[in-house]
């Protein structure tokens, strides 16, 4: 699959202080691609970057075969998507739209019977039929992002930025949407880039996830691998689906605050050494049942539980003080009752964990 942008070496410092530290990757046209990374990893300064609000310090962006770093915003065909939506309050849902066109610097559309043409098959895209003379102040947040991204796709960019689009909307929208806005994408035919600090919005959306961390591409995957093969503990942190501990290798065993874990599994080489299960890799059994010859067993005291529709996730204090998670899908059985700081023994097979050395 062929790219439509390409970063090559990207690098931005603020006052000094790296903020992009040599990003490098390839963006594959007619895609929707998830850049995922906790507060300050620099998400928004590359997504910045690659409109042309701010300009790189060193490095090469090319657009469709085409270096656009030094080139303006409006004439690099990228279209973006503002966390707030940017609307204006004074103009109508039709008008809105069609701002973009007429008022765009390069081409703009002064023919008002071809504006109102793009405009009505854009709300139709959209799901906006009926609204059209409505205000922006008297529609939903769910609409008043379809009217943002239906301004920005009016003026058919190959490629759309979105920077956190779902942050403004509750939660049932926001699952909502997520399903919209992939539905709309696939009919446009043009990449998205949806910046996001929700690990469950960046799989659910992308068909590739890059995972941004202080500045590096920490990993570019499809979702399956991201969250079951994460490149590093690091990155298992950020998808908070993982139990991890530090330690040390040492022979057959991984050295932890909780004892010495046989290994199995995966080993990655990344970073500082730890050892990671996942949470709904995890039995939680009697105290006293002996582990099979193929796991590994821990004992920790119960704290709460917390339910979360189709599944529930306990919480276990261990000896050296920190908690560990299990989550329990509900469709396999019913939920267990379990004695506060009741002692248990939690389990999972060898070959479910990751090693990182």
């Amino acid at each position: 699959m062929s790219s439509v942008l390409q970063l090559n070496n990207v690098r931005k410092a603020f006052a000094g202080v790296p903020a992009l530290v040599g990003i490098d990757a390839a963006l594959a046209e007619d895609a929707y691609i998830s850049l995922l990374g906790p507060s300050g990893s620099g998400k928004t300064t590359l997504l910045r970057i690659i409109a042309g609000f701010e300009q790189p310090d060193g490095g090469e962006i090319l657009f469709s075969g085409k270096r656009i770093d030094g080139v303006a915003p409006h004439e690099r065909g990228i279209g973006f998507v503002f966390q707030n939506f940017a609307l204006f309050p004074h103009l109508s849902v039709a008008q809105n739209i069609a701002f973009g066109l007429e008022n765009r610097v390069l081409d703009p559309v002064t023919d008002q019977k071809v504006v109102a043409a793009r405009v009505r098959d854009m709300i139709a895209l959209v799901g906006l039929s009926g609204l059209e003379d409505r205000a922006t102040t008297q529609i939903s947040g769910g609409q008043k992002q379809r009217v943002a991204l239906a301004r920005t796709l009016v003026t058919e960019p190959s490629m759309v930025l979105l920077d956190e689009p779902l942050g403004a909307l509750d939660a049932n929208l926001r699952t909502r949407m997520r399903g919209e806005l992939r539905a709309i994408r696939e009919r446009c035919g043009v990449t998205f880039l949806h910046v996001t600090g929700s690990e469950t919005e960046a799989l659910a959306m992308g068909d590739t996830v890059l995972v941004l961390d202080r500045g590096r591409i920490a990993q570019s995957a499809d979702a399956g691998t991201l969250y079951s093969q994460p490149a590093s503990a690091d990155v298992a942190r950020f998808l908070n689906c993982y139990n991890i501990f530090s330690g040390e290798v040492a022979g057959e065993t991984f050295r932890s605050s909780v004892g010495n874990l046989p290994l199995g599994g995966q080993h990655h080489s990344a970073g500082q050494p730890a050892y990671a299960i996942r949470y709904d890799r995890v039995s939680i059994r009697p105290l006293g049942m002996p582990p099979a010859g193929d796991e590994v067993s821990i004992e920790g005291n119960f704290v709460a539980s917390e339910y979360s529709g189709a599944a529930i996730n306990s919480f276990f204090a261990l000896d050296d003080g920190r908690v560990f998670e299990v989550e329990t899908h509900l469709s396999h059985s019913a939920p267990e009752a379990y004695e506060e700081k009741g002692r248990y023994a939690l389990a999972w097979k060898r070959e479910d964990a990751l090693v990182f050395t």
